[in-house]
């Protein structure tokens, strides 16, 4: 997400960076076991899309990949070859092998160093999205290539709507609860913005089922993804809301088995590094028949007078 800016023009931070740094390094120290299910999709797919480009990548980034799935999968690739793994804010101790630990919204690297840059499910939480994308932009060499997934959409719709209303109902006023999440237009265009070539943005749609609400909250807490806004409130929810927020939630997002749904929104990036071997598009002025006459072609009769089919 970009910061907002006050009424100064100033940027506002919209995440706090500093506990988001603390709860990862919790998360892994904890270690649950299947907590990056999500990951796991991500990086699945990633993979795929990977292996239908036909170029090689002699040096690449992960960047901030924690568990080492990303690495892994990017090192199972027969195009790429070396593969630098940067670790977000701590090293995973469950996965040897880190080369380096960076914030991502900084990247640390030199101008046209790497060839492919992937980044998964860690950049939707930098206050300056623009910046941090300009910056990934600069590090890759001309016909470079970035890959990336994000949270985005209607990513936990579900329990941002139960949880509003439920504060709402309990104490007459509701603090953010679940982080913004950019739509998949606005990421693609911040690719543009950030002066990538042939920007693509597509989502796919995730949904987990819980027994429970505090099974997804379980979840997000394994992750390190629960609540890092910067104005967030400060004490915890009563268990007053949390119980009606567990009601309202049962009561309109679950399945007739009385499953309740978690949506996930996982956004798909892809940009090149400018080059001049790429397609661009055509320049005002040359095309060879205007708009009009091509629609007047398409819309007349056929020999025999009748119109032609569609």
């Amino acid at each position: 997400m970009a910061p907002t800016p006050d009424d100064t023009g100033t940027a506002r931070e919209i995440f706090d960076r500093r506990l988001l740094a603390q709860r990862r390094r919790r998360a892994l120290q904890r270690g649950v076991e299947g907590a990056d299910f999500l990951l796991a999709n991500a990086v699945e797919d990633l993979a795929d899309r990977l292996l239908t480009v036909r170029r090689d990548f002699p040096v690449a980034l992960d960047l901030g990949g924690h568990t080492g799935r990303l690495a892994r999968a990017l090192n199972a690739n027969p195009r790429i070859g070396r593969v630098i793994r940067a670790d977000l804010f701590t090293a995973d101790p469950r996965a040897p092998g880190c080369d380096l630990v960076v914030d991502d919204a900084y990247p640390p690297f030199a101008e046209a160093s790497l060839d492919l840059v992937v980044s998964v499910l860690s950049l939707h939480l930098v206050n300056d999205l623009p910046g941090a994308l300009i910056q990934i932009r600069r590090m890759l060499k001309p016909d470079g290539l970035f890959l990336a997934t994000l949270p985005g959409g209607d990513t936990l719709f579900e329990l941002r709507d139960s949880l509003m209303r439920a504060e709402l109902e309990v104490t007459g006023g509701a603090a953010p609860r679940v982080v913004p999440f950019a739509d998949t237009r606005s990421l693609g265009a911040l690719l543009q913005r950030a002066g990538f070539a042939l920007p693509v943005a597509d989502t796919d749609r995730v949904t987990v089922r819980y027994a429970d609400i505090f099974g997804l909250i379980r979840d997000l807490r394994a992750m390190g993804a629960t609540n890092m806004l910067v104005e967030r409130a400060r004490t915890p929810l009563a268990g007053a809301v949390i119980a009606r927020a567990a009601e309202i939630y049962a009561a309109e997002h679950a399945d007739p088995d009385g499953r309740l749904r978690a949506t996930f929104d996982l956004v798909s990036l892809s940009g090149w590094a400018p080059h001049e071997s790429q397609q661009k598009p055509m320049k005002p002025g040359t095309a060879k028949m205007n708009l009009a006459d091509a629609l007047k072609a398409f819309d007349a009769p056929d020999v025999d007078g009748k119109r032609k089919p569609d």
